[in-house]
């Protein structure tokens, strides 16, 4: 009796071990790396010693699956001879095999896993002294799979490339971040654009030519003035005979300077234009408008022309959003109108309107701007009353300023 009691207090105890693997196993494969760095940095010796074994993750799985394999095989050898010892060999070999299986799974595989799960770095902390310990004990038999996990890749020929995260799943992973609440939606809006930053050019961003205002080389300083103090900019392309010869920038500081010392010659304040190619990416052109110790470029069409104009505001709002001064005119670009429509400046991006109405937008789609969409859902230039559907929504354009829709009205249809 006493050996069967001695035996029942082994196996409980070979239990909280499986247990204490399963916990462990399930803590460092969900623990957040970063916030264990973080607490390391600050002193934890324990976040310091997380961190080292998560470092040979091969060699903390091993001693993790080694040691469970261990005490849940001893544990049901024995069960069985406790059970065999109380209800002989026939009915105690069977009442042991479910028994110890349904202990196992319940309370020492799912139960463990789940809690561990919900606080993964609480339960790493509190098992890393004990776990570093039996990795000292069992490192012969780490060795022996380390050895042996070589040669099955090399037979395999699997693994040797090491695997980097890609933009998509760096963007889930902020994602997730802000969903669990560990950043704000303010931070997460901002490291999404600075992720996505590398991947926008010039032609993204661009004021297009037909929206661009300019002074002409031939303004006298009188037009020049009232054209600043009118449109409100701080600096003016400066063409000579049209658009699309650009000859250089003027700024307000520089321009009213010259006007106090009564300069006429428009060519004492204008600067060289820096010109770039539409395809160029923003972080390119934002080094070069830095070195360039400027604030405009022009961007040139592929037949030397000018397809519109990037500034460093421009720029910068793809990372941190609108930035608003004195002078901005703010514009409803989607106006709430009766029975469920909704009014569209055509300038406002095809992007933002769709996800406005809930839809996802799609590959196909080539045109930035509204109007550019509409043309190209028309397949022709628009006029004032053309009607489509797309998906449920029926777009009507209802003002026309030239060859481009400037305002359309979009009523929102059933699923």
């Amino acid at each position: 009796m006493d050996s069967e009691i001695f035996l029942i207090v082994v196996i409980v105890l070979l239990l909280l071990m499986s247990v204490y693997f399963a916990l462990t196993e399930t803590a460092f494969s969900s623990l957040n790396r970063i916030r264990i760095k973080n607490m390391a940095k600050e002193g934890s010796k324990r976040a310091a010693l997380v961190q080292r074994l998560g470092g040979d993750y091969d060699k903390l799985i091993s001693t993790i699956l080694v040691g469970n394999n261990i005490v849940n095989i001893t544990s049901a050898s024995l069960a069985a001879v406790v059970f065999i010892a109380y209800f002989g060999e026939q009915l105690g070999v069977t009442l042991s095999t479910v028994v110890v299986t349904v202990v196992v799974i319940i309370f020492c595989e799912v139960t463990p896993k789940c809690l561990a799960k919900q606080s993964p770095e609480k339960f790493a902390l509190f098992a890393a002294p004990l776990l570093n310990f039996l990795e000292i004990i069992l490192t012969p038999i780490n060795f022996f799979f380390a050895k042996w996990n070589v040669l099955i890749k090399r037979i395999l020929r699997i693994g040797g490339e090491s695997r980097s995260i890609t933009e998509q799943e760096l963007l889930s992973m902020v994602d997730e971040a802000q969903h669990e609440g560990a950043i704000d939606l303010n931070d997460h809006q901002l490291i999404h654009s600075a992720i996505e930053f590398n991947d926008l050019r010039a032609s993204d961003i661009l004021t297009p030519r037909i929206n661009v205002e300019g002074i002409s080389k031939g303004s006298t300083l009188d037009e020049m003035t009232e054209q600043f103090l009118t449109l409100g900019y701080s600096r003016f392309p400066v063409y000579e005979g049209s658009i699309d010869n650009i000859i250089g920038v003027v700024h307000m500081r520089d321009f009213f300077r010259h006007m106090i010392k009564k300069d006429a010659a428009i060519e004492g304040f204008v600067t060289p234009a820096i010109f770039v190619a539409p395809s160029i990416k923003l972080n390119a052109l934002f080094k070069q408008l830095q070195e360039a110790k400027s604030h405009m470029a022009v961007v040139s069409d592929e037949y030397g022309g000018t397809a519109g104009i990037v500034t460093m505001e421009d720029i910068l709002e793809e990372l941190v959003g609108e930035i608003w001064d004195e002078s901005d005119e703010v514009i409803d670009e989607f106006i709430p109108l009766d029975g469920g429509r909704v009014k569209v400046m055509c300038s406002a991006e095809v992007k933002a309107m769709l996800e406005y109405f809930g839809l996802k937008p799609e590959d196909g789609i080539e045109s930035t701007t509204v109007s550019g969409w509409i043309m190209e859902k028309l397949g022709k230039i628009p006029t004032e009353g053309d009607t489509f559907d797309y998906k449920h929504l029926s777009v009507s354009v209802t003002k026309i300023e030239g060859r481009r829709a400037l305002e359309c009205v979009v009523a929102v249809g059933e699923r």
